[in-house]
């Protein structure tokens, strides 16, 4: 049995790595850190204020997640954005996300209901500021509690793996080709359809948020001047 300093020193560490994870996420996922950038652990390290094993910890985080590629005496690569794979990556996030959404709305927990409409009115505030980072923040949070209210652990982390990349995608072509209001209407009705217990509802409202990112996406790759 670990000793409780053991254990101490575990938390504030599993802490730091998801501080770390996070703000290295973001600054991805918004193309701060634009595709193909070089990155080191010793910057970050030195950017972030945090420790390189927390750092390491995350960045293999983020390689599984397909967003950065690690390359042993090299550095560490921000991947590039491929539309077409975006396409493909829609076709299996259409039918996690109608799982884990069934699943939320049969077994979320009061607080995490509660928790969904938070999410859903910030979202609505979101669309009617139009601020970019806060929608993305918000899509953060509820990616973050529709795996978490699902109660599934084996889709959680499949799902882990496609959120991040979608983000991206999402921000970095939404200003050329995307609805902000009617995709953050659709998050937000997803959200309450989930709060409110309805697994078919919440099926129905991935459906309609998978069919506008469908399109979305279509519409990236018809985009004369979209970024590369």
């Amino acid at each position: 049995m670990a000793s409780p300093n053991l254990k101490s020193d575990l938390s504030i560490r599993k802490s730091l790595t998801t501080t770390a994870y996070e703000q290295l996420e973001e600054l991805i996922v918004t193309a701060v850190l634009e595709p193909g950038t070089i990155l080191s652990e010793a910057t970050l390290v030195e950017q972030l204020g945090i420790g390189r094993t927390p750092i390491r910890e995350a960045l293999q985080k983020l390689e599984r997640e397909g967003l950065i590629r690690i390359m042993p005496r090299k550095g560490i690569e921000v991947t590039d954005l491929n539309p077409a794979k975006q396409l493909l990556m829609l076709e299996l996030r259409r039918d996690l996300e109608k799982l884990l959404a069934r699943s939320g709305a049969l077994r979320a927990t009061e607080e995490e209901r509660s928790a969904f409409i938070t999410i859903a009115d910030a979202m609505d505030e979101t669309a009617a500021a139009g601020s970019d980072i806060a929608f993305m923040r918000q899509d953060y949070a509820l990616n973050q509690l529709m795996a978490q209210a699902a109660h599934n652990e084996y889709a959680s982390r499949a799902i882990g793996l496609i959120h991040g990349l979608a983000r991206r995608f999402w921000f970095v072509h939404f200003k050329t080709t995307a609805n902000m209001p009617l995709c953050s209407s659709l998050h937000a009705n997803l959200a309450r359809k989930v709060a409110q217990g309805d697994p078919e509802a919440a099926a129905t409202a991935v459906d309609a948020l998978m069919d506008y990112l469908e399109e979305f996406t279509r519409a990236t790759l018809r985009a004369p001047d979209r970024p590369t």
